[in-house]
């Protein structure tokens, strides 16, 4: 396997006038890597992805696929797949047809009868697009993705407006993918899939990464939480906790089962019951919030 990585960006600058959408910004996707690049609205990963995509001319840096510059379309353009967050099919033509223009753009070689059963739109073969539900209009998105099994696919919000069996029919389709060797990058507002799936996650904020890694690695930036109600009155806790406006109590630790162990045998021992317990370490949710405060820092 080549250890050249399938997406290089180093010191990209993005800039319109004087707002500058992506600051320094270096990063890598190796082959094979599922990599979700996160950000809160505004954080400028939309015009990175153009701009890896190929779709984009950087201010200043460089992003490179596969080695090449994404610019060269001729190299680099039969190699990915892109699944925009709207396609903008022609509504006049039919999903078959739509699929094989798709396959003559980009010179990938497949058979559209084979994606059309990947993606459950063999009976839509026929119909036209501006005849599609929303559901069936973002699968025929991920068919033009997938067509001719591309070394490195870009998804864009890939299963919003699809029901959850649509869903999981998706995912298992990108499963196979990788199997066979696929590089996924993904953007979604979705976070459990990236939690679920991302191998490393790029965070964005801003411009910039304020993290990157795994998810285990994201998610000890900040402490696991223990949550739980208390009869009045109660003896004093072996543990700094906060009461918080519901009347719970919060403590946050960064060693949940060593002070949920305390907390357990303090309740026993003094007889107490731990209303409502929570606890659990921090998702990726959380740390999404945190980037608009003062908790995660670069």
């Amino acid at each position: 396997m080549s250890s050249t990585p399938v997406i290089d960006v180093d010191r990209l600058n993005l800039t319109y006038g004087d707002f500058r959408a992506v600051q320094d910004l270096s990063f890598q996707v190796r082959r094979g890597e599922f990599y979700a690049l996160l950000g809160t609205n505004g954080a400028g990963k939309t015009s990175t992805l153009e701009t890896v995509e190929g779709h984009r001319t950087p201010t200043s840096g460089t992003g490179r696929v596969f080695g090449q510059s994404p610019r060269d379309r001729r190299a680099v353009r039969p190699r990915m797949g892109i699944m925009l967050q709207e396609s903008g099919f022609s509504p006049d033509l039919t999903v078959r047809e739509s699929l094989r223009l798709i396959g003559n753009l980009t010179r990938r070689i497949d058979t559209v009868e084979r994606v059309l059963g990947l993606v459950d739109l063999t009976r839509k073969a026929g119909t036209k697009v501006s005849q599609l539900s929303g559901g069936e209009k973002r699968r025929l998105d991920f068919a033009t993705a997938v067509y001719g099994a591309p070394e490195l696919i870009f998804l864009d919000e890939p299963t919003t407006g699809l029901d959850i069996q649509s869903r999981d029919d998706l995912w298992d389709a990108v499963d196979r993918l990788r199997e066979d060797g696929s590089t996924i990058v993904l953007t979604t507002h979705y976070l459990e899939e990236a939690q679920q799936r991302a191998d490393r996650i790029g965070l964005m904020h801003k411009g910039t990464f304020h993290r990157e890694g795994t998810v285990s690695e994201l998610t000890r930036t900040l402490p696991a939480a223990i949550r739980f109600s208390l009869p009045d009155p109660a003896p004093a806790l072996p543990l700094q906790a906060r009461r918080e406006g519901d009347g719970k109590y919060l403590i946050e630790t960064f060693g949940l089962q060593k002070d949920l162990h305390t907390l357990l045998r303090w309740a026993q021992d003094h007889a107490v019951e731990l209303g409502d317990l929570q606890a659990g370490p921090t998702r990726l949710d959380d740390v999404f919030r945190a980037l608009g405060s003062d908790q995660l820092t670069p």
